[in-house]
């Protein structure tokens, strides 16, 4: 099998608020013998936030982050959700809407680039599942995770608009997604289904709604607690960064302790294929994980 190489969008969160996630990554990708090449030139995708307020430098922005996996010829590889929205998102209209794209390009020319449409975008959950495989990663598993329940956390814009992910990745249901459910398993873990799996961490409703946050953030933990979870895994750093915190707000939103340990989802493949709980970043988590 040839080797596998990614142009890799860290986005901002997981170098900066969530660094254990791109140390976690590039550990996997090192055991895996995936080559990722960081895209250093890039900026930030506008985090949901930018969109609202002008789009169309939104656009000129992804636009311009996905010119440069096109100019190393690779699919570019997001390790955040709302990255993944974004970009494909970007890519997605300017590829069906020449007049928006040439509107794009003139502005790009100006920092001597052009957006052509030719690196596909998918997250690195789905290039583990479809690209290297579950049975190749399962094969590579050292420590396998058969002591622990992992509920798996979904989060929202990896599965949603369907119609815009399912491009990338696999035609993922929003109602029932699996991806996480399979890769946990895959590593040797017991996964938890739980009704809140797929639902919203409430981050990017805590500026304009903190109490709404603090009861979609509980309810993500409360849900994963009463079907017995150990752990839950998450492919977004923003996700992490909402239920990770779990400070008292959650827990007094809904009247009662809500705390469990929440994990990167490179990081559970990492402890599965051997690295250690410091090469993974572990220590820098808010709620403490403890691998026994």
């Amino acid at each position: 099998m040839e080797k596998l190489k990614y142009a890799l969008y860290t986005g901002c969160t997981a170098r900066e608020s969530t660094p254990e996630l791109l140390k976690s990554t590039l550990a996997i990708a090192d055991k895996l013998g995936i080559e990722l090449i960081l895209l250093d030139e890039a900026s930030c995708c506008g985090a949901s936030h930018l969109q609202d307020y002008d789009d169309f430098l939104s656009l000129v922005l992804n636009a311009r982050n996905i010119c440069y996996a096109e100019k190393l010829g690779l699919t570019m590889v997001t390790i955040c959700n709302t990255c993944q929205l974004n970009t494909a998102m970007t890519k997605h209209r300017l590829d069906t809407n020449p007049e928006l794209k040439a509107k794009v390009n003139a502005k790009l020319a100006e920092v001597g680039l052009e957006y052509k449409g030719s690196s596909e975008i998918t997250h690195f959950l789905y290039a583990l599942i479809q690209d290297y495989g579950l049975e190749k990663l399962a094969a590579k598993v050292q420590v396998p995770l058969s002591q622990f329940n992992i509920a798996p956390f979904y989060g929202c814009h990896n599965i949603r608009p369907s119609e815009l992910q399912n491009l990338s990745n696999g035609g993922e249901n929003p109602y029932t997604p699996t991806s996480l459910d399979d890769l946990i398993i895959a590593c040797g873990g017991v996964n938890v289904n739980y009704e809140e799996k797929n639902k919203c961490c409430g981050f990017h409703a805590e500026l304009q709604s903190p109490r709404t946050a603090a009861i979609l953030t509980g309810n993500a933990i409360a849900g994963a607690m009463d079907a017995n979870a150990d752990w839950m895994v998450t492919p977004c750093p923003l996700c992490h960064l909402k239920l990770d915190v779990q400070n008292h707000s959650a827990s007094k939103a809904l009247g009662r302790d809500v705390h469990l340990p929440v994990l990167h989802m490179p990081q559970m493949v990492g402890l599965a294929l051997g690295c250690t709980p410091t090469e993974l970043g572990l220590n820098h988590h808010v709620t403490k994980v403890d691998f026994v």
